[in-house]
């Protein structure tokens, strides 16, 4: 179940670019890798699930949705501090 638009966050369009999650992602329907809304729906109230995915953002990380594993930060646009991993997975999460 999506969120109320007004409970949604803003998109971090810089952020968004500069790590082209648009070439494997979409807001709403599979792509490469799932859509930010699948990813919100699974991960919603889990406390864990936040750090998880900073953490996945910040040096790439397994598949949880198939066969493509998330690139790593170098493939993507370059390295990626802990407070924009943060803003990017609220954003997800707000989907």
């Amino acid at each position: 179940m999506a969120l109320p638009a007004a409970a949604q966050s803003r998109e971090p369009t810089a952020l968004v670019d500069q790590q082209h999650c648009m070439f494997c992602h979409t807001s709403d329907a599979p792509f490469l890798a799932p859509s930010f809304r699948q990813i919100a729906e699974r991960y919603r109230g889990k406390p864990e699930a936040a750090a998880m995915l900073e953490q996945k953002l910040r040096v790439g990380g397994r598949a949880h949705w198939g066969d493509i594993a998330m690139p790593l930060p170098a493939e993507r646009g370059g390295p990626l501090t802990a407070d924009d991993a943060h803003v990017l997975v609220q954003w997800v999460l707000s989907q």
